[in-house]
This record gives C-alpha cells, sequence and structure tokens, in this order.
C-alpha cells in the first residue's frame, strides 16, 4: 500500500487530491494536509478587499468533500518536513509517515522584509489571503467616507504583478461608481521595469494596453521602485533608472495601500539542503520532481522558477492558475507511473495563461511558453474579461465542491479566448 500525501489545500492541493485519488489503486490512500480546515479562490480577494464579496462567496470547508472522495484529511499542519526519513512532523507532535510527498503549501509572505509592510503590525494591506482581504473588507467603507491618497502596486523581489493591476483597477471602478474618485489622487508602485512586464518581460502589447488604461483613469506610475519603508500615511520609494542607478527618492502620502510582498518557501520546508533554494523555494526537475528526495513532488506558486531575466529592481516569475494546473496533472501522472514501477515521463506545459479584471473590464494575457521566445505572445482587452472573470470563479468553486479532476483552466480558457490549441 502506498500512503500519497499532499501539503496544502489550496488551488494547487485540491485538484492535486482529486486528480491523485483517481489514479491509485484500492490498496492506496490520498492524505492532504493543511494548517486550516479551508479552500479560499485566491483570485477573487481583489473583489472582497473592496467589499464586492464576502467571505462565505469564495470560501468553504474541504473536510467534507475530500472525504466524501475517500481522502483523508487533517488539518493540524506541518511544523516540519523530513524528507530523510520520509515524514512530516504535525504541528501537534505526531508524526506521518508518507510513501509519496506533494508540497503544495503556497508561499509565505515576506512582509517582514520591509519596515511596515503588511496588514499586521504595519501600513498596508494585502490581497494574498482570504484574511487579509478580509481586513480590507471591514475598513473599505470608512476609506470611502474620508477618501484620501491612494498607492497601490508590488514591492522589490514580488513575483505576481497581476493582482496588484486588478486590485488597482478595481479600487478605481468602485470609486467612480461611489462618484468619489475625484478625492482620490492614485499612485501604482512596481518593482517592474516598466508598466505591464508583469515578471514575464510582457506579454504581447501588455506594455501598451496597460499603460494606455492607466492614463485613461489618471493612475500614475512609478516603476523600478524600490519601496524602503512605509509609515503610518507616508511610503518612502527609491526609483532606479534602466542601468539600476538611483534616479529619484519619493515620500508618497497614501490614506489607503496595498501593496504586494515578496514570496519565500515556508517554514515546514525552509532551509532544507537539496529539497529547497535560498529563498526556500522547492527545487524540482522537468517531471516536478526534487532531484534530491526522489519522493517529494512540487506543484504551484511553492516551486523555484528562475526570473524570465534580469531587472534593475529583483523581480520573479509569477505561476498562473493554468501553470497550476498543468503541474498537478503531470504530478499525478508521474506518482501513478512510479506506483507502476515505471519512471515519471510527463512534463507540465508551464504556459502563462491569465484572465485580469479591472472591476468592469479587463485584459488577458497568454504566453505559450511562459519564457521567450513564444509559440503565441497576446494580450487582450475588453469587458468579456470581467464577465469570463466571474464565470470562472464560479465554475472552479463549482468544481472544487463536486470534487472533479477534470483538467479545466484549459477548456474554459480555451472557450473564452478562442483558442484551438494550448501548446
Amino acid at each position: 500500500m502506498a500512503h500519497i500525501v499532499i501539503m496544502g489545500a489550496g488551488i494547487g492541493g485540491m485538484p492535486m487530491a482529486y486528480e491523485m485519488q483517481e489514479k491509485i489503486s484500492k490498496a492506496d490512500k490520498v492524505t492532504v494536509i493543511s494548517d486550516s480546515e479551508n479552500f479560499h479562490f485566491v483570485p477573487s480577494n481583489p473583489w472582497v478587499g473592496v467589499k464586492w464579496r464576502d467571505r462565505e462567496d469564495i470560501e468553504f470547508g474541504v473536510r467534507p468533500y475530500l472525504e466524501r472522495k475517500g481522502i483523508n484529511f487533517i488539518s493540524t499542519g506541518v511544523k516540519r518536513v523530513h524528507p530523510a526519513d520520509s515524514q512530516l512532523e504535525l504541528n501537534d507532535g505526531s508524526r506521518v509517515d508518507y510513501d509519496f510527498l506533494v508540497i503544495a503549501t503556497g508561499p509565505k509572505l515576506a512582509f517582514d522584509e520591509i519596515e511596515g509592510l503588511g496588514p499586521h503590525g504595519g501600513y498596508t494591506h494585502s490581497v494574498c489571503h482570504v484574511d487579509h482581504a478580509m481586513k480590507s473588507h471591514g475598513e473599505w467603507e470608512q476609506f470611502t467616507r474620508e477618501p484620501g491618497p491612494v498607492v497601490i502596486g508590488a514591492v522589490q523581489g514580488a513575483s505576481c504583478f497581476g493582482p496588484a493591476y486588478e486590485y488597482a483597477f478595481t479600487v478605481e471602478t468602485d470609486l467612480r461608481r461611489r462618484k468619489i474618485r475625484d478625492k482620490v489622487p492614485m499612485t501604482f508602485v512596481t518593482a517592474e521595469p516598466y508598466i505591464g512586464h508583469l515578471g514575464l518581460g510582457g506579454v504581447g502589447d501588455s506594455k501598451t494596453l496597460l499603460e494606455s488604461a492607466m492614463r485613461e483613469k489618471h493612475i500614475k506610475w512609478i516603476c523600478n521602485a524600490k519601496v524602503d519603508k512605509i509609515e503610518a500615511g507616508k511610503m518612502f520609494v527609491t526609483e532606479y533608472d534602466d542601468m539600476g542607478k538611483e534616479k529619484m527618492k519619493h515620500e508618497l502620502p497614501f490614506t489607503y495601500s496595498m501593496m504586494l510582498p515578496a514570496f519565500r518557501g515556508v517554514d515546514a520546508v525552509f532551509g532544507i539542503e537539496g529539497l529547497t533554494n535560498p529563498r526556500g523555494f522547492i527545487i524540482v526537475d522537468d517531471h516536478q520532481r526534487n532531484p534530491t528526495f526522489k519522493n517529494i513532488y512540487a506543484v504551484g506558486v511553492c516551486i523555484a522558477i528562475p526570473p524570465v531575466e534580469k531587472t534593475p529592481v529583483p523581480t520573479g516569475t509569477p505561476k498562473t492558475g493554468y501553470m497550476i494546473e498543468s503541474m498537478v496533472t503531470a504530478t499525478a501522472h508521474n506518482i501513478h507511473s512510479e506506483l507502476r514501477g515505471n519512471p515519471p515521463t510527463s512534463n507540465a506545459t508551464w504556459n502563462t495563461v491569465c484572465l485580469a479584471d479591472f472591476g468592469d473590464t479587463g485584459v488577458a494575457f497568454v504566453a505559450l511558453p511562459q519564457i521567450p521566445p513564444r509559440n503565441l505572445n497576446k494580450a487582450m482587452s475588453g469587458k468579456w474579461v470581467h464577465v469570463a472573470k466571474v464565470g470562472f470563479e464560479k465554475y472552479f468553486m463549482r468544481k472544487m465542491k463536486r470534487g472533479s479532476s477534470e483538467p479545466m483552466y484549459e477548456k474554459f480558457i480555451m472557450n473564452a479566448l478562442g483558442i484551438t490549441k494550448l501548446k
């Protein structure tokens, strides 16, 4: 009997559990271990932050849905991975043995790397977790009653820039609907070398599209920006030129701010030699398998991917939902192959497909493959993107509750974008 353990019950962990469960024999067992009883749909957090969604709209308890599929669930959380022993040490001191481990934890949010950053002990909000989005949710009405300057963006080392753009435009749309947009100066601060870089070296005409949208909505921007520190109501930013030399110092006043942090690996794996890189991300080969501990696989934001290119201020590479889904499917095939005594042969595509909602319109990005040169390099805009994002949220939530292992990013995105093949 083989025991396959999945760390994490998020956008990577839940589909991983469902796909793996369908491939094992009756003698094998799948267990999901998380530090929470709940799944939440991370892409909808920007809507939660401005009270367009409530928590219960994008979150549900996973235990009954996993157990209905015959998947064991433990919500104690993992304190430390012991790969040499093929064991997990849980937060309650107990241990769990595994034959195969799939790490799908997502990242640790590195708010501590910048003084004053973050919603807990800092002065900025975040939409990386539903708990953080709910903090903004609770304070948004007060801000709209007493509006002032807004600063939104992503700090140095960030790798997920799409949600920063989404949130900036969603905030702008909400303020217009409330007829108070004229009272709120907005500035977008980003480590990207130019607007629309996205950690991907740009996608199609993303630079022109996003710059044009920002001009139209009267959002100023600062690129090549390093956030030095944040105080109550003030952000200190150093802007660099394209050669990496200091260009200008900025002191930006704000009444409200949301800044995406850089990511690190979670504490349970951080610093394990052979398993992680210096930032704590899981090292994987072309088959999603760790080259040192060959019974450990990893999917999603927790894996190590080098930057697409060197930038004056450090930027990371995003891992989008479609990319994560392809990692999940490849991992399920490879573990199934190993259970049958064969080597792993499946590779994830690592293509980038993203629907970025702007509140009442949006932009869709397609980069196939993620690293240039690409077979398809396209950015499209229109109100249809907002409609597609809303539909996708409902589609994904229903899939997670239904326990379906059918890959759906590709199916949904292909239909939305009119693409016949994502390869």
